[in-house]
Order: C-alpha cells, then structure tokens, then sequence
C-alpha cells in the first residue's frame, strides 16, 4: 500500500476512533451500571494511539526523518502522547474517568490537524538546515511528551473544580491523597492504616476523625486505625458556604481520586519539561550559538516552567492542597497551549518556521 494513502486513511481512522472513544467515556460516566463501557473506552485509546504511532512510522520511513518538522506531524505526536499518557494514568488509578477530560482533548487535536489544516502543511517535506541535526529528536520529542503529560495533569485538575465547583474543598493530609477532604462542614474520612507503632489517641466524637486502637495481630495493639468511610459533620465550620449543599461522600471520593491523579502526572511532565529546555539550549548554542536567545517560544517556555514549577512548590512545601493548587494548574493549560502554539501564530521568532508561516 502506498504510505500516503496509508497516512490519510490512518487520520480519518484516528479521528473517527476518538471521537466514539469520547461518547463512550462519556456514557460511562453518565451511566456507570454500564461497567463494559469503561472497558470500551480503554480499548478505543488503545487503538487510536496505535493508530497514531502507525501514521507517524509511516511519515518517518517516507521522508527520512524523526516526524516532528511541521504543525500537522507535530498535532499528531502531542496526541499520541495524550492518548499514552492517558492510558498510564488510567492503569495506575483504575479510574476510568481520565478519559472524560483527555478524549475530547485528543479528539478535537486530531480533527484541526485532520480537517482544518490545508492540504499543503499536511505534507512532508525536506528539512531546513537548522533542523538536521539529531536534537530534533531529543529536544522536540521531549518537549511534546512534556507537554502531553502536563495537559492530562490540567485537565484533570479542571475536571476538579468542576466536579466541586461552589464549595471550599480541603484535602487533609497529604499532597498524594492520604487524608480525606472536607467539604462545606463535612469530612471524608478515607480508611487508612497507619502502620507506625503510635500511642492510640482518644476517641473523638466532635465531628472529626475517629481514631481507635487495634490489633494487628501480632500482640502489638498500638496501631492506629482510621476508620468509616463516611461524611461526617463539623460543628460550626468557619468556611461554610451559604446555600450550597455539601458534596456526597461519592462526589468527595472522586474530587480526591482526580486531586491526586493530576498531582502525579504533572509531576511526570515537569521533569520532562525541564530536560526538553535543558535540551534545547544545548541545541540552541549548536545551531546559532548562544543558549538562550529570549525568543518567543523560549520565553513562554520559561514561563510554563515557572507556572508548573510554582504548583508542585505549593503542594510538596507549602502544603497546598485542594482548589487552591488546581487554579494554578488549570492556569497552566492555557500557557501551555500559548507555548505550544499561541506563539506561532506571531510567527515572529527561531522557532516559527514549519508552522504557520
């Protein structure tokens, strides 16, 4: 089969897979009696990223180079690298809820780079000088896998503060999900075994967390446990908000289960997003010799690192948990959108050939 073909017929099919790949995810979620939904759902990222992996195997082998010279290579590389980080974060978590937020996202990338860009971007064509060289590789691919993972992160970190919206969550206790949110007077209190060896505290019934000495069976009974996975009222709470119902125990659950999926994954793409600038100052210095040149698409970058750099510092040192930390990393989407692509359109800059102009 002739590649082209291949190329064309592989886009359409990643489109026409995605976009079912979202109704389903979202009919799971509208409809969670429906467990073979989310199996479904899993299945269609699987084949959409395969798919993708294929067409971008397909370009490689046709032009001779690592596909990642032109916006329309470059859509299709950011969405595999959706869909893959996708896929990690919903084995780690066993939630299928990931793909409410990430599936449409993918699906809408690949439909402006399937149907929107001109037939002529959509092309492969010969590299320009600045771009053969094999940190083209390092540098661009790193980046994109970047920003992959910091995308995911914030749109689930969005999905956050839509799923509490109105109310004054606060996550008790660590930044990776360990303790129970609050919620408008009531606390979520998540069973959890500590397993040092602590002097049991009293028991309390003021409405906060009930503690209780048990035994692990060993003859140690200093273990302390903390027990029902219900909501429980405060008295009083000081940052209730007036007419707004409490979130259900299930609401609780799933806010923190998309808290601490969105803290691990933006954790995974803040490394990469500093190895990929890192890399790309040495190929910087290469090319036109210097490190660092204050371009558009380098400044934005610094300026995404500084966003991302300002979150994981307010949830692993500042203690930072709950809304608070999801505004700042739903902020990040949009600048990483603006690093990415927003740039591009001054098409001004080091970086602006192969795009729009």
């Amino acid at each position: 089969m002739n590649l082209v073909v291949l190329q064309n017929w592989l886009d359409n099919a990643s489109f026409a897979v995605l976009f079912l790949t979202m109704l389903v995810y979202w009919g799971g979620a509208a409809f969670p009696n429906l467990p073979y939904l989310a199996a479904l759902g899993t299945a269609g990222m699987a084949i959409a990223n395969l798919c993708i992996a294929t067409l971008l195997g397909a370009r490689w082998i046709e032009a001779g180079y690592f596909p990642l010279s032109n916006l329309y290579e470059s859509l299709f590389f950011l969405t595999w690298g959706i869909s893959t980080v996708h896929l990690i974060a919903e084995n780690s978590s066993r939630s299928r809820l990931v793909g409410v937020a990430t599936a449409p996202v993918a699906m809408a990338i690949v439909a402006f780079a399937t149907m929107t860009l001109p037939s002529q971007m959509q092309m492969s064509e010969p590299l320009v000088p600045a771009l053969k060289s094999n940190w083209l590789m390092m540098h661009v691919s790193v980046m994109m896998l970047s920003y992959s993972a910091l995308m995911v992160g914030s749109l689930l970190a969005i999905a956050f503060l839509i799923v509490t919206r109105g109310q004054n969550i606060q996550l008790q206790g660590s930044s990776v999900g360990t303790g129970g949110y609050r919620s408008n007077g009531y606390r979520l209190h998540k069973a959890t075994e500590l397993t040092s060896e602590l002097p049991a505290p009293p028991v309390e019934n003021n409405g906060f967390a009930r503690f209780e000495s048990t035994s692990n069976g060993n003859g140690n009974a200093n273990t302390a446990v903390l027990g029902l996975v219900t909501a429980t009222p405060i008295a009083n709470p000081k940052s209730e908000i007036p007419n707004s119902e409490p979130l259900s125990p299930q609401r609780l659950s799933l806010a923190e289960t998309l808290d601490n999926i969105s803290y691990r994954i933006i954790g995974l793409g803040f490394p990469l997003l500093t190895i990929g600038i890192i890399a790309g100052g040495v190929w910087a210095n290469e090319a036109w010799g210097s490190y660092w040149s204050w371009d558009p698409k380098e400044t934005w970058a610094l300026i995404t690192w500084l966003v991302f750099a300002a979150y994981l510092h307010a949830r692993i040192t500042r203690g930072w948990q709950g809304r608070r930390p999801a505004i700042l990393a739903a902020t990040g989407f949009v600048v990483v959108w603006v690093c990415y692509l927003g740039v591009n359109l001054l098409g001004k800059g080091l970086h602006s050939y192969g795009w729009f102009f």
